[in-house]
């Protein structure tokens, strides 16, 4: 945080005490946080693995080739870490005040093996998250903490320096869970259509996931709590 004064780099660390305090099954415990040479350091709880390698071994374990379609079981394996990763939004969404996390991926997801609550995922990467009024408008991405997230999940607005609120995150999600059910969005859909007795859960996720991405007018992507709701319309029973 270069260039900062020393109130306004206080004003940061208040900040992500504040966000981080959250005690919940949605996000990792927090410890601390502190500056040290212009960096912000955050302690949190140790979870081992995050969901960028779980992604890396799902294929292996399941014997399945990155182009090769994933069969029932993975594909419900899938559409429960989406559910959990929804449900740990929903709650930065809903809390008071609102929390927009900013640099949701696949890294800032955690796997905790402990599966406490019944659940085994976690959210963490805190240092960009910001409180906020959902029915406010950002001007700036630098409006509140600084950063700007990651790159490659970052929503078109965020991206372009236009207003965005906590849908940038629903964005994010969509992306995230391309790379959860395989999908790739340079090939149509058509292309990538499951032919298997479940296809019609996909065709639903397909669009779901189209409609979290929705632009320029974020206004139209749906809430995570919208999304859960149509669960049964995309996620297949594992009871039959």
């Amino acid at each position: 945080m270069p260039n900062l004064s020393e109130e306004k780099k206080q004003k940061v660390v208040k900040e992500v005490k504040s966000l981080a305090k959250m005690e919940s099954e949605f996000v990792v415990k927090y410890y601390n946080s502190w500056l040290e040479s212009n960096h912000l350091y955050i302690q949190m709880q140790f979870c081992l693995q995050n969901l960028r390698s779980l992604l890396k071994d799902k294929p292996i374990v399941f014997q399945r080739q990155p182009e090769d379609q994933m069969n029932a079981i993975e594909y419900f394996i899938s559409c429960e870490i989406f559910k959990e990763l929804l449900e740990c939004v929903q709650y930065l969404h809903e809390s008071n005040p609102p929390v927009i996390h900013r640099d949701l991926k696949p890294e800032n997801v955690l796997i905790d093996h402990n599966f406490s609550f019944n659940r085994c995922v976690k959210l963490c990467g805190f240092g960009l998250a910001t409180d906020h009024n959902i029915d406010r408008q950002t001007a700036s991405r630098y409006g509140h903490t600084l950063g700007v997230g990651t790159k490659t999940y970052m929503s078109p607005e965020v991206y372009h320096y236009k207003q965005y609120n906590h849908k940038t995150d629903i964005y994010s999600l969509a992306l995230i869970a391309e790379e959860i059910y395989s999908i790739d969005p340079q090939i149509s859909h058509s292309s990538q259509a499951i032919e298997t007795e479940f296809n019609k859960y996909y065709d639903n996720l397909y669009q779901t996931l189209q409609s979290m991405q929705s632009s320029p007018d974020h206004k139209l992507r749906p809430e995570c709590r919208e999304v859960l709701a149509k669960h049964n319309e995309w996620s297949i029973d594992k009871t039959k």
